[in-house]
């Protein structure tokens, strides 16, 4: 049987790994956005991942590292204002394009099979990319 001490000290350890284990998820699953290079063109490209893990939004390739850099701020200028956002119907194919003001366009979405996957898509790029910190993956 064991004593008093030994539970508390028991209770106090799982404790202490449950709370690691959630920071950690917590790290691994926080929205950020990426930058990498392609080995394919030598360009740099972002990616805009959601909480989940998933690509959200993506950029165009980039010659300068500086010029990914300037996109993402764009991106977290533009994404909170839903004017922003470009909506596209398909065939059971549903995308988004995020532009600036000037109309340019500044990030792609992934493919839905639905309006709505995509309407829940373009509220995580508002909610998750104004604070987003940036991984520099190149």
């Amino acid at each position: 049987m064991l004593s008093l001490f030994n539970k508390k000290a028991l209770k106090a350890k799982a404790s202490s790994h449950i709370t690691f284990l959630l920071l950690k998820l917590h790290q691994v699953n926080n929205p950020k956005f990426q930058i990498f290079k392609s080995s394919a063109n030598n360009q740099f490209y972002y990616r805009l991942k959601s909480i989940n893990g998933e690509t959200i939004l993506s950029g165009e390739g980039y010659t300068t590292k500086q010029s990914c850099v300037n996109a993402i701020a764009s991106v977290k200028q533009n994404a909170p204002f839903d004017s922003r956002y470009e909506r596209k119907d398909g065939i059971s194919n549903y995308t988004f394009n995020l532009k600036a003001a000037n109309g340019e366009r500044i990030g792609r979405s992934e493919n839905y099979t639905s309006i709505s996957a995509r309407e829940n898509g373009i509220s995580a790029v508002k909610r998750d990319a104004p604070s987003a910190p940036t991984e520099d993956l190149s």
